[in-house]
């Protein structure tokens, strides 16, 4: 078999990884320039491949199409290969097509899907099952499948990546809610997002489990539309309270231990534990492995308390809903640092947190001006900063004892980080200068 990969990030290098493990011709073809460690990886196994544009004869060249996360079904390269009548599928789709018996706990969402993924891989690791997490976190599912093939896979899955499935089959599927995001990609339609986020239950059959958080109403909404053989289950906030959840199977499990903060973390939990019960692993584990979890960077991370003033780094809330989560997850007076390049972002639906939380705003960014019209007449105090250092310098002066400081921006961060880890470390090393 050719194949043609379209892409040349993590996605497409693992496909090309596992191409070569399978004996299978293979071109990775990027429309850019294939970047440094990539470049160095296919150069060093000499797997070939083609930069700033694509060869035109690729249709006649090559039996199948794997497309990364970030290629549009609509990209010209695409269309003109489906035109030809050959097969054009995402990376996702091809690890399934070689995993020989392992099984995917797969996760998919607009909020939360990191810290979900990594919570049940947590659990499973410390149980010792033989578990990788992979997918939109870390290393692609392909390059894993290549390279060391286990049990189970948590797998975090974006609804790019679930875009051009076929025979894709998660044993446990989950969806964690569904918000406005990347609406863009999906001809500005919700509808066709939420759909592309519940094929992750196509192709579920009835020994498998779909676990929904029946507390999201765009969830619920959408799933009437949706037909699966897989058994559901649904999670609710009703189950929960702060120190235990009741599982649908009857189970009390004591959470009292864990640190996620937010009622959202506690969906979280609630989703974890019912996929975490399905691959059998005990009630006893469970509970242990859950109060050891950490969480992740970057999310509702803890960072330091400086003159009785908390630090909390949530530098991944790239959207408005994100930032609903974080200041419902709040019990002390906010000093909020916010902003970036902004999505179109509508504000309205914080306004509430932020009038009964926020007493200050800091907006760090180019361009603050729609952040400083809505939230003026909200806080007390607004201002605004351009670096990290700077934001934090005045987030301080602002707080007395007992606030938090909370960086939760509701927008991307390319106006002045490298991404959303970049401005996050720059927080946390503005704190450290502080202590």
């Amino acid at each position: 078999m050719q194949v043609v990969v379209i892409g040349a990030k993590e996605s497409g290098v693992g496909t090309a990884l596992l191409c070569r493990r399978m004996g299978y011709g293979v071109l990775v073809s990027d429309a850019g320039t294939v970047v440094s460690p990539f470049r160095g990886e296919l150069e060093r196994l000499s797997i070939a491949f083609e930069e700033n544009g694509h060869s035109a004869d690729l249709n006649d060249r090559f039996d199948l199409m794997v497309v990364s996360p970030g290629v549009p079904s609509t990209a010209p390269v695409v269309t003109d290969f489906v035109k030809s009548g050959k097969e054009v599928i995402s990376e996702i789709e091809f690890a399934w097509r070689h995993i020989d018996g392992g099984k995917v706990i797969g996760i998919t969402g607009s909020n939360g899907k990191s810290t979900l993924s990594s919570l049940i891989y947590h659990v499973m690791e410390e149980d010792d099952r033989d578990v990788t997490l992979v997918g939109n976190i870390g290393y692609s599912f392909a390059r894993m499948i290549a390279t060391a093939r286990s049990e189970f896979y948590v797998c975090e899955l974006s609804s790019f990546q679930l875009d051009q499935i076929v025979d894709f089959r998660p044993f446990v599927a989950i969806i964690t809610n569904i918000t406005p995001d990347h609406l863009d990609r999906y001809e500005h339609s919700m509808e066709k997002y939420a759909m592309a986020k519940f094929r992750i239950t196509e192709n579920q059959t009835s020994e498998d489990l779909l676990i929904l958080n029946s507390d999201d109403a765009e969830t619920m909404r959408y799933f009437d539309q949706v037909e699966t053989s897989a058994i559901v289950r649904y999670t609710s906030q009703q189950r929960l309270t702060e120190s235990a959840y009741n599982s649908i199977a009857g189970n009390i499990y004591d959470i009292s231990a864990c640190q996620l903060r937010g009622r959202h973390n506690r969906s979280n939990i609630a989703q974890a534990i019912e996929a975490l019960e399905f691959t059998g692993i005990s009630r006893q584990a469970i509970e242990q492995n859950i109060g050891t979890f950490r969480g992740l960077a970057h999310r509702l991370e803890y960072v330091a308390t400086i003159g009785g003033v908390d630090f909390i780094n949530d530098s991944k809330a790239t959207n408005v809903d994100s930032v609903w989560f974080a200041l419902e997850a709040m019990t002390q007076p906010v000093i909020w640092i916010a902003g970036g390049t902004d999505k179109g972002n509508d504000y309205s639906i914080v306004y509430p947190l932020v009038k009964e939380k926020v007493k200050h705003l800091v907006c760090l960014g180019v361009d603050n001006t729609k952040l400083i019209d809505s939230f003026g007449q909200l806080v007390e105090g607004i201002e605004e900063a351009s670096s990290a250092e700077e934001a934090v310098e005045k987030a301080m002066k602002a707080a007395t004892s007992g606030d938090v400081v909370l960086l939760s921006p509701a927008c991307a961060s390319f106006d002045l980080f490298k991404n959303y880890e970049d401005r996050g470390e720059k927080f946390k090393k503005a704190i450290r200068k502080l202590l």
